[in-house]
C-alpha cells in the first residue's frame, strides 16, 4: 500500500476546500439553516409533531443527509473530473499508485469534507432546535456509511461526466428529488397506503430513515433494512469503480 500517494492526493483534494471554504462550507451549511428557519417555523408551526418528535427535530437527520448525500456527490465528481479536464489524469495513472491507493486518495478526501459539513449542520441544528441522539454510535456509522458510499457515486458520476454539464445532472434531477420524496420532511407513514409502498422504492428512504431512528429510536423501516440496503448500495458502487478501473471506461481514452 503506498500510503505517500494516497496522502498526498488526499491532501491536495482537501487543501482546495480550505482554499474555498465559502463554497465549500459556508454556503451549505447557511443553505441548510434556511430551511431550519423557513421549515421549523413556517411549517412546524402548524404541524407540531411528528411520531411524538417535534417537528423542528424531526427534520434535523433528513436535513443532514440531505446535504451529505448531494456534497458527496459534488465533491467526489468534481475532484476526479478536473484531472480529467485538465489531462493530467494520464499523469497518475502513469505513476506507481494502484486504482485502490487512487480512489482511497480522491473518496476519502470528498467522505471527509461531507463528514466536516455534516457534523457543522449538526452543530448549527442545535442553535434552532433542542434534540437528543438516543444511539450516536450508529449516528457515527451512518454518517461514515453514506459519506462513502456516495463519494464513491460521485467518483462513478466525474469519470462518466464528459463536460460540466453532466456533472450537475444526476445531483440536480436525481438525488435532489428523491431526497425530497424520501422523508426527509416527513414520515412516509403520513402518506397514502399506496404511496407508502411506492415510497419504499425509493432508496433514500432507507438512508434517512436509519438516519433519524440513530437520533430518536423511530424508522420507517427497520433498522436492518435501512443498513443492508446502504451496504448493497455501497456494493454496487464498488462494483462500478472496479468495473471503470479494469476496462479503463473514460479514463484512458
Amino acid at each position: 500500500m503506498n500510503i505517500y500517494a494516497i496522502r498526498a492526493i488526499y491532501q491536495f483534494e482537501m487543501s482546495r476546500t480550505w482554499r474555498t471554504l465559502m463554497q465549500s462550507i459556508a454556503s451549505p451549511v447557511i443553505s441548510t439553516s434556511l430551511y431550519f428557519v423557513v421549515f421549523g417555523a413556517a411549517i412546524g408551526g402548524r404541524m407540531v409533531e411528528v411520531d411524538g418528535i417535534r417537528y423542528g427535530a424531526f427534520i434535523v437527520p433528513g436535513l443532514i443527509m440531505m446535504s451529505l448525500m448531494t456534497q458527496s456527490i459534488a465533491n467526489a465528481s468534481f475532484g476526479i473530473y478536473m484531472p480529467k479536464f485538465s489531462g493530467t489524469i494520464y499523469e497518475i495513472l502513469s505513476a506507481p499508485v494502484s486504482p485502490i491507493e487512487i480512489v482511497m486518495g480522491y473518496v476519502g478526501a470528498a467522505a471527509s469534507k461531507s463528514v466536516i459539513l455534516g457534523s457543522l449542520i449538526l452543530v448549527t441544528a442545535r442553535l434552532f432546535v433542542p434534540f437528543e441522539i438516543e444511539h450516536p454510535l450508529w449516528m457515527v456509522i451512518f454518517l461514515l456509511l453514506t459519506a462513502i458510499t456516495f463519494s464513491l457515486f460521485g467518483f462513478v458520476i466525474g469519470v462518466w461526466a464528459d463536460g460540466f454539464e453532466k456533472l450537475q445532472i444526476i445531483p440536480l434531477l436525481v438525488i435532489t428529488p428523491l431526497s425530497f420524496l424520501g422523508g426527509s420532511f416527513y414520515s412516509i407513514s403520513m402518506l397514502p397506503p399506496f404511496w407508502q409502498k411506492v415510497a419504499l422504492f425509493n432508496p433514500v428512504v432507507y438512508l434517512i430513515s436509519g438516519f433519524r431512528w440513530s437520533f430518536y429510536g423511530i424508522s420507517d423501516v427497520s433498522i436492518a433494512v435501512s443498513t443492508g440496503m446502504t451496504l448493497v448500495f455501497l456494493a454496487l458502487c464498488v462494483s462500478a469503480v472496479w468495473w471503470i478501473f479494469k476496462t479503463g471506461y473514460r479514463l484512458k481514452t
